[in-house]
């Protein structure tokens, strides 16, 4: 079994911290979790207990600038980690990467039967989970929240260079690599739940903070997914992650040719019962 850490950095988000701590922690054992506090005024929550953890000082300026420190804070950690572990995984606080639960491996066995020769990182399908506000109501917070969530846009904005194999720099959000191409897995999936509720994206409208530095645009850009995804007709999954896959494996942005890309297809599919729990 191959040595695998994740890390992640993190500012007023206690919940999906929770989420990410547990989930990470039971596959790969909290000792293996890396996580900064962005800002010397962020409280340390008893969810990290066990796990590595550095309050780092506030990465100020605008979205845009921000981000690119961010990253090349946690490429620089990586880095180091990768001298003592096979695999960095690398994700915002409230995405997960998950295999396919028919597989019937964990993620540390089903990454660790990957070929990595030639590859300086790995991806998994990005799947965006956004409330059907039609037929959803709000999620219970003390619950999973696959088991209240049923509709993925399969997107290839969180088709991410997830897993470092070699210590290049991610791109800002961890969406590419500085260095080659990538790499997506079928059965491997990038679960982003920044949609899963419409009060997430409430909540950070409110916050003079975020808008202060750019946010507002990306937020409303949320609010409409949410607010079209009814429209949407519902498509297959099984068909559809395999197109999706394939589709942007090949496709690539014309103004950034090294991330991917899907013709503009807006594919909403119902996510199967046996993701139910997983998160």
């Amino acid at each position: 079994m191959k040595r695998i850490a994740a890390l992640t950095m993190v500012r007023n988000d206690d919940f999906f911290l929770g989420k990410w701590t547990a989930y990470y922690g039971d596959l790969l054992g909290k000792d293996n979790l890396f996580i900064f506090f962005d800002g010397e005024d962020q409280k340390v929550p008893d969810c990290t207990a066990g796990c590595h953890v550095e309050v780092i000082p506030r990465v100020a300026g605008n979205v845009r600038v921000s981000d690119k420190e961010r990253i090349g804070v946690m490429s620089a950690r990586a880095a180091r980690l990768l001298k003592e572990y096979d695999m960095v995984i690398g994700s915002d606080v409230d995405e997960f990467l998950i295999v396919d639960p028919s597989v019937g491996k964990s993620l540390p066995e089903f990454l660790s039967e990957q070929k990595t020769e030639g590859r300086n990182s790995l991806s998994g399908l990005g799947c965006d989970v956004i409330q059907d506000t039609s037929c959803e109501p709000a999620l219970d917070f003390a619950a999973g929240i696959l088991s209240q969530r049923k509709f993925v846009r399969l997107s290839p904005r969180y088709t991410k260079t997830s897993v470092l194999l070699a210590p290049v720099e991610w791109g800002s959000g961890f969406h590419r690599t500085r260095r080659g191409d990538f790499h997506i897995i079928p059965n491997l999936y990038l679960f982003h739940f920044g949609c899963a509720d419409t009060s997430f994206i409430g909540q950070k409208l409110e916050d003079k903070d975020l808008a202060s530095r750019g946010w507002d645009r990306h937020l409303h850009k949320r609010r409409r997914l949410i607010d079209n995804l009814p429209a949407l007709k519902e498509r297959s999954w099984d068909v559809w992650t395999v197109r999706a896959r394939k589709l942007q494996s090949v496709i690539r942005l014309p103004y950034t040719p090294n991330k991917p890309a899907m013709l503009n297809l807006q594919i909403k599919v119902r996510l199967p019962e046996r993701f139910s729990g997983l998160v």
